[in-house]
C-alpha cells in the first residue's frame, strides 16, 4: 500500500514538471518564430539588408524581438 502511495506521488511531481517544462518551451519556441519572422520581414519587406547568414538566424531564433532589434542597431551603426 505505502509503495502504490509513493508512485502516485512520484507520477504527480513528474507530471508537474512535464507541464512546467512544456510551458517554457512553448514561451521559447514562440519568441524563436517572432524573431525569425520579423527578421525575414525586415529583409524582404522593408528591404533592410541585414545578411542572413547563422549567427544572426541564431541570434534572432535565441532572443526574439530583442536580438533583431539589436541586429537592427548593429546595421544601422555599420557594424553588420
Amino acid at each position: 500500500m505505502n509503495q502504490i502511495l509513493i508512485y502516485i506521488v512520484l507520477g504527480i511531481i513528474l507530471l508537474a514538471l512535464i507541464y512546467l517544462f512544456w510551458k517554457m518551451l512553448k514561451k521559447l519556441i514562440i519568441n524563436s518564430v517572432i524573431g525569425i519572422v520579423l527578421l525575414l520581414i525586415l529583409h524582404y519587406v522593408f528591404l533592410i539588408e541585414i545578411p542572413l547568414r547563422v549567427t544572426t538566424l541564431a541570434v534572432a531564433a535565441l532572443f526574439g524581438l530583442a536580438g533583431v532589434g539589436s541586429l537592427l542597431i548593429l546595421h544601422v551603426g555599420g557594424l553588420i
